[in-house]
């Protein structure tokens, strides 16, 4: 099974080598199809802290870090 990549910005960069991304994402509502926006936040493991707040980042999903970092910076190559 593929490992999912979602993209996001960076809310917060205050903790040593993790950064909490925000995603966003929009659909429509089943029922009455309106649009429909939500946002999740992921921990996200970052060895090298070179990203600030507000800066778009990629994250894949990975084997658990930790208890709450199951994701890592995405680079493409």
């Amino acid at each position: 099974m593929p490992r999912k990549i979602l993209s996001g910005v960076v809310v917060s960069a205050k903790s040593a080598k993790t950064i909490i991304v925000r995603v966003e994402r929009s659909f429509s509502h089943p029922r009455y199809k309106k649009r429909v926006s939500s946002s999740e936040r992921y921990a996200v493991h970052c060895p090298e802290e070179n990203f600030k707040e507000g800066d778009a980042v990629d994250i894949i999903e990975s084997s658990p870090i930790s208890k709450s970092k199951k994701w890592i910076i995405y680079i493409k190559s």
